[in-house]
């Protein structure tokens, strides 16, 4: 084509039961004109077409996305004789896809219309990984054993992480243990310091009575020693 560059000439969709699936085009106009372009499908009931119509300026390029509906059953054989076909036709400087018509297109009005056909093609979709590694022929070592330039395979790392796992557990209960250990020294510290302030407590209460009983002591001395002296001087 002249007008347009087509890419891929192939809508490639991987196929999947009851998922809708996208693909792309590239148009790429490398001429100096303004170039008008528009997406037919022989099922349009099956596909949409995000732009179905539009303009490609100037040596530059427009991405159109086609979009198969999700589909309930397996076509036989993963074949389809679904078909796109790509019309594009020159158009004036400045247009715009308002300016868009189906007589554009029409070779009956006179209009040199270029046309490229695009084929579905259904290919299976990629498979995941299996997550368990395959064994190797019955009686011989598994995959992958030490090999020459002294790297480990896989085997023996895995077996390497396992011998990990219980010091990494013993760290993690001797942790917790020393945890534990910890706030039971804090629980007895403050039940200690509770108690020796309770004692001291007792101990003020202790003092200021045995102060107040040597006050008393003192006063009851005093009177009878005041009562001997003056019965003594009665006496003389």
């Amino acid at each position: 084509m002249e007008l347009l560059s087509i890419e891929p000439l192939e809508l490639k969709f991987p196929f999947e039961l009851k998922k809708q699936i996208s693909c792309s085009l590239q148009l790429l106009n490398k001429t100096d004109n303004y170039v008008a372009f528009k997406v037919k499908t022989t099922n349009p009931k099956k596909y949409c077409v995000r732009p179905n119509t539009g303009i490609v300026l100037p040596r530059s390029t427009c991405d159109v996305i086609v979009t198969m509906q999700a589909q309930k059953e397996s076509p036989p054989d993963m074949q389809c004789k679904d078909k796109f076909l790509l019309q594009s036709v020159k158009t004036n400087d400045g247009a715009t896809t308002k300016d868009i018509n189906a007589e554009m297109f029409s070779k009956e009005a006179g209009h040199v219309v270029e046309e490229c056909k695009l084929r579905v093609v259904y290919v299976s979709p990629p498979q995941p990984p299996s997550p368990v590694a395959e064994g190797s022929e019955e009686g011989s070592s598994p995959r992958g054993s030490l090999s020459e330039n002294g790297n480990v395979n896989g085997s023996e790392f895995s077996n390497a992480t396992r011998a990990f796992e219980p010091q990494d557990k013993s760290a993690e209960l001797q942790a917790r243990s020393l945890i534990s250990k910890l706030n039971e020294e804090k629980n007895s510290a403050i039940q200690q310091n509770n108690k020796l302030r309770q004692e001291l407590e007792l101990l003020r209460r202790e003092s200021n009575k045995n102060r107040g009983g040597a006050s008393l002591l003192f006063v009851v001395l005093v009177g009878l020693l005041g009562i001997i002296m003056g019965y003594v001087l009665k006496k003389t």
